[in-house]
Protein backbone atom coordinates (compact mmCIF):
# COMPACT_ATOMS: atom_id res chain seq x y z
CA UNK A 1 0.00 0.00 0.00
CA UNK A 2 1.44 3.37 -0.97
CA UNK A 3 1.92 6.19 1.48
CA UNK A 4 -0.83 8.10 -0.25
CA UNK A 5 -3.32 5.46 0.82
CA UNK A 6 -2.21 5.38 4.48
CA UNK A 7 -5.00 7.77 5.44
CA UNK A 8 -7.66 5.37 4.18
CA UNK A 9 -9.04 2.15 5.68
CA UNK A 10 -7.48 -0.92 4.00
CA UNK A 11 -9.97 -3.65 5.08
CA UNK A 12 -7.25 -5.89 6.49
CA UNK A 13 -7.43 -5.45 10.29
CA UNK A 14 -8.68 -8.13 12.69
CA UNK A 15 -12.12 -7.22 14.07
CA UNK A 16 -11.14 -7.62 17.74
CA UNK A 17 -8.29 -5.14 17.31
CA UNK A 18 -10.71 -2.62 15.84
CA UNK A 19 -13.18 -3.27 18.70
CA UNK A 20 -10.53 -2.45 21.31
CA UNK A 21 -9.40 0.57 19.31
CA UNK A 22 -12.97 1.90 19.09
CA UNK A 23 -13.25 1.91 22.90
CA UNK A 24 -10.29 4.23 23.03
CA UNK A 25 -11.50 6.37 20.14
CA UNK A 26 -15.00 6.84 21.59
CA UNK A 27 -13.82 7.53 25.15
CA UNK A 28 -11.78 10.71 24.89
CA UNK A 29 -10.43 13.16 27.45
CA UNK A 30 -14.01 14.39 27.78
CA UNK A 31 -15.01 10.98 29.16
CA UNK A 32 -12.02 10.87 31.47
CA UNK A 33 -12.77 14.24 33.10
CA UNK A 34 -16.41 15.17 32.42
CA UNK A 35 -18.23 11.85 33.03
CA UNK A 36 -17.10 11.55 36.70
CA UNK A 37 -17.96 15.22 37.17
CA UNK A 38 -21.53 14.71 35.88
CA UNK A 39 -22.41 12.46 38.81
CA UNK A 40 -22.88 15.42 41.15
CA UNK A 41 -25.72 16.86 39.08
CA UNK A 42 -27.38 13.91 37.29
CA UNK A 43 -26.17 10.80 39.10
CA UNK A 44 -25.94 7.82 36.75
CA UNK A 45 -28.43 9.40 34.32
CA UNK A 46 -25.81 9.19 31.57
CA UNK A 47 -26.51 5.44 31.39
CA UNK A 48 -29.91 6.29 29.86
CA UNK A 49 -28.02 7.76 26.93
CA UNK A 50 -25.82 4.66 26.84
CA UNK A 51 -28.92 2.51 26.23
CA UNK A 52 -29.52 4.70 23.19
CA UNK A 53 -25.88 4.21 22.20
CA UNK A 54 -26.42 0.45 22.10
CA UNK A 55 -29.50 0.76 19.89
CA UNK A 56 -27.63 3.17 17.64
CA UNK A 57 -24.78 0.70 17.18
CA UNK A 58 -27.30 -1.92 16.03
CA UNK A 59 -28.44 0.50 13.31
CA UNK A 60 -24.84 1.12 12.26
CA UNK A 61 -23.97 -2.58 12.26
CA UNK A 62 -26.96 -3.87 10.29
CA UNK A 63 -27.98 -0.90 8.11
CA UNK A 64 -25.05 1.41 7.40
CA UNK A 65 -22.06 -0.95 7.44
CA UNK A 66 -23.43 -3.33 4.75
CA UNK A 67 -24.21 -0.26 2.62
CA UNK A 68 -20.66 1.10 2.85
CA UNK A 69 -19.09 -2.26 2.04
CA UNK A 70 -21.46 -2.81 -0.89
CA UNK A 71 -20.67 0.60 -2.38
CA UNK A 72 -16.93 0.12 -1.66
CA UNK A 73 -16.51 3.76 -0.58
CA UNK A 74 -13.36 5.39 0.84
CA UNK A 75 -15.27 8.32 2.32
CA UNK A 76 -18.75 7.56 3.67
CA UNK A 77 -20.01 10.79 2.07
CA UNK A 78 -19.42 9.35 -1.40
CA UNK A 79 -22.79 7.67 -0.86
CA UNK A 80 -24.49 11.07 -1.05
CA UNK A 81 -23.13 11.72 -4.54
CA UNK A 82 -24.17 8.27 -5.73
CA UNK A 83 -27.67 8.84 -4.32
CA UNK A 84 -28.33 12.57 -4.90
CA UNK A 85 -25.48 14.35 -6.70
CA UNK A 86 -22.28 16.35 -6.30
CA UNK A 87 -23.81 19.24 -4.31
CA UNK A 88 -25.22 16.79 -1.73
CA UNK A 89 -21.84 15.07 -1.52
CA UNK A 90 -20.02 18.31 -0.76
CA UNK A 91 -22.77 19.46 1.64
CA UNK A 92 -22.33 16.33 3.75
CA UNK A 93 -18.54 16.69 3.63
CA UNK A 94 -18.61 20.35 4.69
CA UNK A 95 -20.97 19.68 7.58
CA UNK A 96 -18.71 16.83 8.68
CA UNK A 97 -15.71 19.13 8.40
CA UNK A 98 -17.28 21.77 10.67
CA UNK A 99 -18.67 19.18 13.09
CA UNK A 100 -15.49 17.17 13.45
CA UNK A 101 -13.22 20.21 13.68
CA UNK A 102 -15.31 21.77 16.45
CA UNK A 103 -15.88 18.49 18.30
CA UNK A 104 -12.24 17.38 18.12
CA UNK A 105 -11.06 20.83 19.18
CA UNK A 106 -13.37 20.80 22.22
CA UNK A 107 -12.10 17.38 23.28
CA UNK A 108 -8.45 18.26 22.79
CA UNK A 109 -9.00 21.60 24.52
CA UNK A 110 -10.09 19.83 27.70
CA UNK A 111 -6.91 17.76 27.78
CA UNK A 112 -4.67 20.77 27.08
CA UNK A 113 -6.49 22.98 29.62
CA UNK A 114 -5.99 20.36 32.33
CA UNK A 115 -2.31 19.93 31.44
CA UNK A 116 -1.97 23.71 31.48
CA UNK A 117 -3.52 23.95 34.94
CA UNK A 118 -1.51 21.13 36.49
CA UNK A 119 1.82 21.14 34.65
CA UNK A 120 2.51 23.82 32.04
CA UNK A 121 1.00 26.77 33.93
CA UNK A 122 3.11 26.31 37.08
CA UNK A 123 6.18 26.15 34.80
CA UNK A 124 5.27 29.50 33.26
CA UNK A 125 4.40 28.09 29.81
CA UNK A 126 1.59 30.03 28.05
CA UNK A 127 -1.54 28.17 26.94
CA UNK A 128 -0.93 28.87 23.26
CA UNK A 129 2.55 27.32 23.46
CA UNK A 130 1.15 24.16 25.09
CA UNK A 131 -1.48 23.99 22.36
CA UNK A 132 1.03 24.32 19.53
CA UNK A 133 3.29 21.64 21.01
CA UNK A 134 0.43 19.15 21.45
CA UNK A 135 -1.00 19.73 17.97
CA UNK A 136 2.48 19.47 16.44
CA UNK A 137 2.94 16.07 18.10
CA UNK A 138 -0.48 15.02 16.77
CA UNK A 139 0.58 16.02 13.27
CA UNK A 140 3.90 14.20 13.47
CA UNK A 141 2.52 10.82 14.51
CA UNK A 142 -0.31 10.82 11.94
CA UNK A 143 1.37 12.36 8.89
CA UNK A 144 3.21 9.10 8.16
CA UNK A 145 1.30 6.44 10.06
CA UNK A 146 -2.23 7.26 8.90
CA UNK A 147 -5.07 4.91 9.86
CA UNK A 148 -2.76 2.08 11.01
CA UNK A 149 -1.06 4.44 13.46
CA UNK A 150 -4.44 5.63 14.72
CA UNK A 151 -5.74 2.10 15.37
CA UNK A 152 -2.48 0.96 16.98
CA UNK A 153 -2.31 3.93 19.33
CA UNK A 154 -6.03 3.60 20.15
CA UNK A 155 -5.42 0.05 21.41
CA UNK A 156 -2.52 1.20 23.58
CA UNK A 157 -4.59 4.16 24.75
CA UNK A 158 -7.50 1.91 25.77
CA UNK A 159 -5.28 -0.30 27.91
CA UNK A 160 -3.57 2.67 29.62
CA UNK A 161 -6.85 4.46 30.28
CA UNK A 162 -8.48 1.36 31.79
CA UNK A 163 -5.49 0.68 34.04
CA UNK A 164 -5.55 4.31 35.20
CA UNK A 165 -9.27 4.42 36.03
CA UNK A 166 -9.29 1.01 37.78
CA UNK A 167 -6.30 1.89 39.97
CA UNK A 168 -7.84 5.28 40.80
CA UNK A 169 -11.08 3.51 41.76
CA UNK A 170 -9.21 1.16 44.09
CA UNK A 171 -7.02 3.82 45.72
CA UNK A 172 -9.75 6.42 46.23
CA UNK A 173 -12.34 3.78 47.16
CA UNK A 174 -10.16 2.64 50.06
CA UNK A 175 -10.34 6.15 51.50
CA UNK A 176 -14.12 6.66 51.29
CA UNK A 177 -15.49 3.14 51.89
CA UNK A 178 -18.89 2.20 50.48
CA UNK A 179 -20.22 4.26 47.55
CA UNK A 180 -23.05 6.69 48.27
CA UNK A 181 -26.08 5.12 46.59
CA UNK A 182 -28.02 8.40 46.73
CA UNK A 183 -25.76 9.65 43.92
CA UNK A 184 -26.46 6.64 41.70
CA UNK A 185 -29.91 7.40 40.27
CA UNK A 186 -30.18 6.06 36.71
CA UNK A 187 -33.70 6.67 35.38
CA UNK A 188 -35.62 9.96 35.13
CA UNK A 189 -39.28 9.39 34.21
CA UNK A 190 -41.02 11.98 36.39
CA UNK A 191 -40.55 15.31 34.55
CA UNK A 192 -40.78 15.61 30.77
CA UNK A 193 -39.28 19.10 30.94
CA UNK A 194 -36.11 17.86 32.67
CA UNK A 195 -33.07 17.50 30.37
CA UNK A 196 -32.48 14.02 31.85
CA UNK A 197 -35.98 12.74 31.05
CA UNK A 198 -35.54 9.10 29.97
CA UNK A 199 -36.95 9.28 26.44
CA UNK A 200 -34.95 12.43 25.67
CA UNK A 201 -31.75 10.72 26.71
CA UNK A 202 -32.57 7.43 24.98
CA UNK A 203 -33.44 9.04 21.65
CA UNK A 204 -30.56 11.49 21.99
CA UNK A 205 -28.11 8.63 22.53
CA UNK A 206 -29.49 6.61 19.62
CA UNK A 207 -29.39 9.41 17.07
CA UNK A 208 -26.12 10.83 18.40
CA UNK A 209 -24.35 7.51 17.84
CA UNK A 210 -25.87 7.01 14.39
CA UNK A 211 -24.81 10.52 13.36
CA UNK A 212 -21.51 10.88 15.21
CA UNK A 213 -20.27 7.33 14.60
CA UNK A 214 -22.16 5.78 11.68
CA UNK A 215 -22.10 8.95 9.56
CA UNK A 216 -18.70 10.13 10.75
CA UNK A 217 -15.67 9.57 8.53
CA UNK A 218 -13.38 9.45 11.57
CA UNK A 219 -15.20 6.63 13.37
CA UNK A 220 -16.16 4.63 10.29
CA UNK A 221 -12.54 4.48 9.10
CA UNK A 222 -11.99 1.93 11.87
CA UNK A 223 -15.02 -0.17 11.02
CA UNK A 224 -14.17 -0.12 7.31
CA UNK A 225 -10.68 -1.37 8.23
CA UNK A 226 -12.20 -4.78 9.09
CA UNK A 227 -11.95 -7.55 6.52
CA UNK A 228 -15.66 -7.92 5.75
CA UNK A 229 -19.18 -6.97 6.85
CA UNK A 230 -19.52 -9.74 9.46
CA UNK A 231 -16.24 -8.81 11.11
CA UNK A 232 -17.32 -5.16 11.18
CA UNK A 233 -20.62 -6.11 12.81
CA UNK A 234 -18.86 -8.18 15.49
CA UNK A 235 -16.50 -5.30 16.13
CA UNK A 236 -19.36 -2.83 16.59
CA UNK A 237 -21.44 -4.97 18.97
CA UNK A 238 -18.51 -5.99 21.17
CA UNK A 239 -17.18 -2.44 21.19
CA UNK A 240 -20.40 -0.79 22.39
CA UNK A 241 -20.86 -3.34 25.20
CA UNK A 242 -17.32 -2.70 26.42
CA UNK A 243 -17.82 1.06 26.12
CA UNK A 244 -20.87 0.92 28.41
CA UNK A 245 -18.87 -1.10 30.96
CA UNK A 246 -16.04 1.46 30.90
CA UNK A 247 -18.46 4.41 31.20
CA UNK A 248 -19.99 2.70 34.26
CA UNK A 249 -16.53 2.53 35.83
CA UNK A 250 -16.10 6.27 35.29
CA UNK A 251 -19.49 6.93 36.91
CA UNK A 252 -18.57 4.86 39.98
CA UNK A 253 -15.30 6.79 40.11
CA UNK A 254 -17.34 10.02 40.11
CA UNK A 255 -19.24 8.86 43.22
CA UNK A 256 -15.97 8.20 45.04
CA UNK A 257 -14.51 11.53 43.93
CA UNK A 258 -17.48 13.51 45.26
CA UNK A 259 -17.42 11.57 48.53
CA UNK A 260 -13.70 12.21 48.91
CA UNK A 261 -14.13 15.90 48.13
CA UNK A 262 -16.90 16.15 50.74
CA UNK A 263 -14.79 14.46 53.42
CA UNK A 264 -11.88 16.84 52.89
CA UNK A 265 -13.70 20.09 52.17
CA UNK A 266 -12.79 20.34 48.49
CA UNK A 267 -15.28 22.56 46.67
CA UNK A 268 -14.43 21.42 43.13
CA UNK A 269 -17.17 19.90 41.01
CA UNK A 270 -17.91 19.10 37.39
CA UNK A 271 -14.89 19.02 35.05
CA UNK A 272 -12.64 20.35 37.84
CA UNK A 273 -13.40 17.52 40.29
CA UNK A 274 -11.08 14.72 39.11
CA UNK A 275 -8.02 16.98 38.69
CA UNK A 276 -8.65 18.63 42.08
CA UNK A 277 -8.82 15.32 43.98
CA UNK A 278 -5.84 13.68 42.28
CA UNK A 279 -3.64 16.73 42.77
CA UNK A 280 -4.86 17.66 46.26
CA UNK A 281 -2.05 15.75 48.00
CA UNK A 282 -4.62 14.33 50.44
CA UNK A 283 -4.49 10.74 49.18
CA UNK A 284 -2.00 8.30 50.75
CA UNK A 285 -0.56 7.48 47.35
CA UNK A 286 -1.08 11.00 46.00
CA UNK A 287 1.97 10.90 43.72
CA UNK A 288 0.86 7.62 42.14
CA UNK A 289 -2.74 8.81 41.66
CA UNK A 290 -1.59 12.12 40.15
CA UNK A 291 0.69 10.23 37.76
CA UNK A 292 -2.13 7.85 36.80
CA UNK A 293 -4.39 10.82 36.13
CA UNK A 294 -1.88 12.46 33.78
CA UNK A 295 -1.18 9.18 31.94
CA UNK A 296 -4.88 8.41 31.63
CA UNK A 297 -5.69 11.93 30.45
CA UNK A 298 -2.95 11.91 27.83
CA UNK A 299 -3.93 8.46 26.59
CA UNK A 300 -7.60 9.48 26.49
CA UNK A 301 -7.11 12.79 24.72
CA UNK A 302 -4.02 12.61 22.53
CA UNK A 303 -5.01 9.82 20.08
CA UNK A 304 -8.47 11.36 19.61
CA UNK A 305 -6.90 14.48 18.14
CA UNK A 306 -4.72 12.48 15.77
CA UNK A 307 -7.66 10.36 14.70
CA UNK A 308 -9.68 13.49 13.93
CA UNK A 309 -6.80 14.97 11.91
CA UNK A 310 -6.59 11.80 9.82
CA UNK A 311 -10.33 11.74 9.16
CA UNK A 312 -10.47 15.45 8.33
CA UNK A 313 -7.61 15.02 5.88
CA UNK A 314 -9.27 12.01 4.22
CA UNK A 315 -12.66 13.68 3.89
CA UNK A 316 -11.29 17.03 2.68
CA UNK A 317 -9.01 15.33 0.14
CA UNK A 318 -11.62 12.90 -1.21
CA UNK A 319 -14.88 14.82 -0.82
CA UNK A 320 -13.92 18.45 -1.34
CA UNK A 321 -10.72 18.33 -3.43
CA UNK A 322 -11.90 15.36 -5.47
CA UNK A 323 -9.25 12.84 -4.38
CA UNK A 324 -6.11 14.87 -5.14
CA UNK A 325 -3.66 12.80 -3.11
CA UNK A 326 -0.67 14.95 -4.04
CA UNK A 327 -2.11 17.67 -1.77
CA UNK A 328 -2.69 15.33 1.15
CA UNK A 329 0.27 16.50 3.29
CA UNK A 330 -0.62 20.16 2.77
CA UNK A 331 -4.23 19.45 3.71
CA UNK A 332 -3.11 17.57 6.81
CA UNK A 333 -0.94 20.51 7.87
CA UNK A 334 -3.81 22.93 7.27
CA UNK A 335 -6.12 20.81 9.43
CA UNK A 336 -3.57 20.87 12.27
CA UNK A 337 -3.21 24.66 12.10
CA UNK A 338 -6.97 25.20 12.08
CA UNK A 339 -7.40 22.84 15.04
CA UNK A 340 -4.79 24.75 17.05
CA UNK A 341 -6.56 28.04 16.33
CA UNK A 342 -9.92 26.53 17.34
CA UNK A 343 -8.51 25.29 20.66
CA UNK A 344 -7.10 28.71 21.50
CA UNK A 345 -10.51 30.27 20.74
CA UNK A 346 -12.26 27.70 22.94
CA UNK A 347 -9.90 28.62 25.75
CA UNK A 348 -11.10 32.20 25.50
CA UNK A 349 -14.80 31.24 25.38
CA UNK A 350 -15.00 28.22 27.72
CA UNK A 351 -17.93 28.56 30.13
CA UNK A 352 -19.78 25.23 30.24
CA UNK A 353 -19.33 21.51 30.80
CA UNK A 354 -17.29 20.20 27.89
CA UNK A 355 -19.22 16.98 27.41
CA UNK A 356 -22.46 18.94 27.16
CA UNK A 357 -20.84 21.33 24.69
CA UNK A 358 -19.70 18.42 22.48
CA UNK A 359 -23.18 16.90 22.28
CA UNK A 360 -24.88 20.26 21.74
CA UNK A 361 -22.54 20.99 18.84
CA UNK A 362 -23.30 17.57 17.40
CA UNK A 363 -27.03 18.18 17.65
CA UNK A 364 -26.80 21.13 15.28
CA UNK A 365 -23.99 20.14 12.94
CA UNK A 366 -24.69 16.43 12.41
CA UNK A 367 -28.46 16.87 11.99
CA UNK A 368 -28.34 17.69 8.26
CA UNK A 369 -26.02 14.72 7.62
CA UNK A 370 -28.45 12.46 9.51
CA UNK A 371 -31.36 13.82 7.45
CA UNK A 372 -29.55 13.34 4.13
CA UNK A 373 -28.66 9.72 4.81
CA UNK A 374 -32.09 8.90 6.30
CA UNK A 375 -33.92 10.39 3.30
CA UNK A 376 -31.63 8.55 0.90
CA UNK A 377 -32.17 5.20 2.60
CA UNK A 378 -35.89 5.52 3.34
CA UNK A 379 -37.18 7.23 0.21
CA UNK A 380 -36.62 6.61 -3.51
CA UNK A 381 -37.45 10.16 -4.62
CA UNK A 382 -34.83 12.24 -6.40
CA UNK A 383 -33.94 15.72 -5.13
CA UNK A 384 -32.97 18.92 -6.90
CA UNK A 385 -29.33 18.63 -5.95
CA UNK A 386 -28.52 22.33 -6.17
CA UNK A 387 -31.04 23.17 -3.42
CA UNK A 388 -29.63 20.65 -0.90
CA UNK A 389 -27.13 23.11 0.69
CA UNK A 390 -29.98 25.57 1.34
CA UNK A 391 -32.04 22.89 3.11
CA UNK A 392 -29.03 21.74 5.13
CA UNK A 393 -28.41 25.28 6.42
CA UNK A 394 -32.05 26.17 7.14
CA UNK A 395 -32.73 23.02 9.23
CA UNK A 396 -30.29 23.79 12.09
CA UNK A 397 -31.28 27.49 11.99
CA UNK A 398 -34.90 26.50 12.53
CA UNK A 399 -33.83 24.18 15.38
CA UNK A 400 -31.93 27.02 17.02
CA UNK A 401 -34.99 29.30 16.86
CA UNK A 402 -37.14 26.61 18.50
CA UNK A 403 -34.48 25.88 21.12
CA UNK A 404 -34.17 29.52 22.14
CA UNK A 405 -37.96 29.95 22.44
CA UNK A 406 -39.09 26.52 23.65
CA UNK A 407 -39.75 27.60 27.25
CA UNK A 408 -42.09 30.41 26.16
CA UNK A 409 -43.73 28.55 23.27
CA UNK A 410 -44.11 25.04 24.77
CA UNK A 411 -45.12 25.60 28.39
CA UNK A 412 -41.65 25.45 29.93
CA UNK A 413 -40.30 22.61 27.81
CA UNK A 414 -36.48 22.46 27.50
CA UNK A 415 -34.93 20.79 24.49
CA UNK A 416 -31.98 18.51 25.17
CA UNK A 417 -30.19 16.16 22.77
CA UNK A 418 -33.45 15.50 20.93
CA UNK A 419 -32.50 18.56 18.89
CA UNK A 420 -30.42 16.15 16.74
CA UNK A 421 -33.27 13.91 15.48
CA UNK A 422 -35.51 16.97 15.13
CA UNK A 423 -32.80 18.58 13.00
CA UNK A 424 -32.71 15.46 10.85
CA UNK A 425 -36.51 15.50 10.46
CA UNK A 426 -36.45 19.14 9.34
CA UNK A 427 -33.75 18.26 6.79
CA UNK A 428 -35.83 15.35 5.49
CA UNK A 429 -38.91 17.57 5.22
CA UNK A 430 -36.91 20.13 3.24
CA UNK A 431 -35.56 17.41 0.95
CA UNK A 432 -39.10 16.21 0.32
CA UNK A 433 -40.12 19.74 -0.72
CA UNK A 434 -37.29 19.91 -3.28
CA UNK A 435 -37.76 16.34 -4.49
CA UNK A 436 -39.51 14.72 -7.42
CA UNK A 437 -40.58 11.19 -8.25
Amino acid sequence: MSKQKDFYATRSTAWWKVAIAMIGSCLSGVTFVSVPGMVGSVGFGYLQMCIGFFLGYLVIAFVLTPLYFRLNVVSVYEYLEKRFGAASHKTGAWFFFVSKMLGASVRLFLMIATLQLLVAGPLGIPFWVTTLVVVLLEWLYTVRGGVKAVIGLDIFKTVCMLVAVVLCLVLIGREVGKPDTSMMRVFYFDDVNHPQFFWKQLLGGLFTVVACTGLDQDMMQRTLACKNVKDSQKNLIVSVILQIVVISLFLFLGVYLYQFAGLHGLEAKGDALFPAVTWSGLLPASGLVAGLFIVGLLMAGFPAGGSALTALTTSFTIDILGGKDEKRTWVHTGMAVLMAVSIIVFNALNSTSVIDAVYRLASYSYGPILGLFAFGLCCKRKVRDGWVPVVAILAPVLCLVLDLNSVAWFNGYHFSYEILPMNGVFTMAGLWLISKK
